[in-house]
């Protein structure tokens, strides 16, 4: 079948057979995903950095899926309604039994919600991607499961959104864990925030352990519980945070107007993660020098390393901000710093939404930039109008914390014993 430009490609089940070998010494084979509303993809790369097969994915935008096609062009992907999708179907295609998938990935927004019926959570029409995503998880019964979200979702409801997810993921035999994890602890140039449940049908995954001394201001519901609180000791033993200077100076130096969808590199790399992100074929795409109006040119010109909106001459602000008090959007028409770790990045490089113009150049960021301060390597390459491909990158799960979510599951399975031995059917 084909939807949205991108074909589906579900093998038959007509002439296969599984052949079970009973070897207690054979290796195991590669643990295996479904990623649902994948995006780009961010959470399969780094599953797949961690040794893990992406079976199928889905999700709604043709950019997406062109996009994550591309860069997995052994994963079966759709781009449709996930509405319109039958788990049983895609199961079937996939030659999967229950309870041989690995892990489903998904991170389905969850708006509606009605305070005076917690019970009706399911019914809302707004929230049928979760309703979705719960489908996949009772056809499939995944031996663990990846629930990620904006930590935001803890208030919704007061809190009752999140109880009620909670009792579904139960209610289909999984024990959840949740933490919000910090993207920088694991060596993202980046602060960023994500609401992670870990669930399994045996018991309580533990979350990856951070590996890079950060902090970050954690102001929202389960920012004090919830969050990996580092102390000043850790220093010692942690690595530092990954630097904007270190994650993108290597990056060739373009004017506005200048680079292009493939270029070359020019300068040398600058520290080891720079080293990690290189593509070896010395080739690297999406590094164009999106263009700025006559006014954000002017604005930026007064706007410090560190610096915002704040810079600006309140003559020279938009009508709107020119009401604002100075505590308020914090991060508007900001510059970022070398030595210091990104904003959120966003779905839009508008400096009107955030930090987007370079510490030490004239123009905003590439969608090469902020796909490095999303640890997106070199090598993945966006495809789509670019207002898609901003929007693809500021989407997604950083590189590095998925892939520290996949080692922390894969460690899991071992330790479980759930992990299948080379020939082992998985079929059924």
């Amino acid at each position: 079948m084909r939807e949205g430009g991108v074909q589906l490609r579900l093998v038959s089940l007509e002439g296969r057979r599984a052949t079970r070998i009973k070897s207690e010494n054979a290796p195991t084979t590669s643990p295996t995903t479904i990623d649902l509303f994948c995006g780009a993809g961010g959470i399969t790369e780094g599953f797949r950095q961690a040794g893990y097969r992406c079976l199928y994915a889905n999700d709604s935008m043709p950019e997406a899926i062109q996009t994550f096609a591309h860069n997995h062009p052994k994963t079966s992907s759709e781009a449709r309604d996930i509405e319109g999708v039958d788990p049983a179907e895609v199961r079937r295609c996939l030659l999967l039994r229950k309870g041989a998938l690995d892990v489903l990935v998904g991170g389905p927004p969850c708006q509606g919600f009605s305070i005076n019926a917690p019970e009706r959570f399911l019914s809302d029409p707004r929230n049928k991607l979760f309703k979705d995503y719960v489908r996949f998880l009772a056809e499939f019964e995944p031996k663990t499961l990846l629930f990620e979200n904006v930590p935001g979702l803890l208030s919704l409801g007061n809190g009752q959104v999140f109880r009620q997810i909670l009792r579904e993921l139960a209610g289909l035999g999984y024990q959840v864990s949740a933490k919000i994890l910090f993207a920088a602890h694991y060596g993202v140039p980046q602060e960023r925030w994500r609401l992670i449940l870990l669930g399994s049908r045996t018991c309580e995954i533990a979350p990856p352990e951070p590996t890079h001394y950060a902090s970050g201001r954690a102001n929202f519901r389960g920012g004090r519980t919830l969050i990996f609180r580092l102390p000043e000791a850790d220093k010692q033993r942690l690595l530092p945070v990954v630097t904007v200077a270190e994650a993108i100076g290597d990056l060739p130096r373009i004017k506005i107007g200048e680079g292009g969808e493939e270029i070359q590199y020019t300068l040398e790399p600058l520290s080891d993660y720079a080293r990690a992100m290189r593509n070896p074929n010395g080739v690297l795409f999406n590094h164009f020098g999106a263009r700025l109006s006559k006014q954000n040119l002017e604005r930026m010109r007064y706007v410090k390393p560190g610096g915002s909106w704040r810079d600006i001459p309140h003559g020279l602000l938009p009508k709107g901000m020119q009401r604002a008090r100075k505590s308020d959007h914090t991060k508007r028409y900001g510059r970022l710093r070398k030595d210091g770790l990104a904003g959120t990045v966003m779905t839009k490089c508008d400096p009107h939404w955030g930090a987007v113009f370079l510490p030490d150049q004239d123009r905003s960021l590439t969608v090469r930039e902020a796909a490095r301060l999303q640890s997106f390597p070199d090598t993945y390459k966006f495809l789509g109008p670019r207002v898609s491909q901003y929007q693809l990158v500021g989407n997604a799960v950083p590189v590095l914390m998925a892939r520290a979510i996949a080692v922390a599951i894969r460690s899991h399975l071992e330790l479980n014993n759930a992990l299948p031995r080379s020939g082992e059917a998985a079929h059924g």
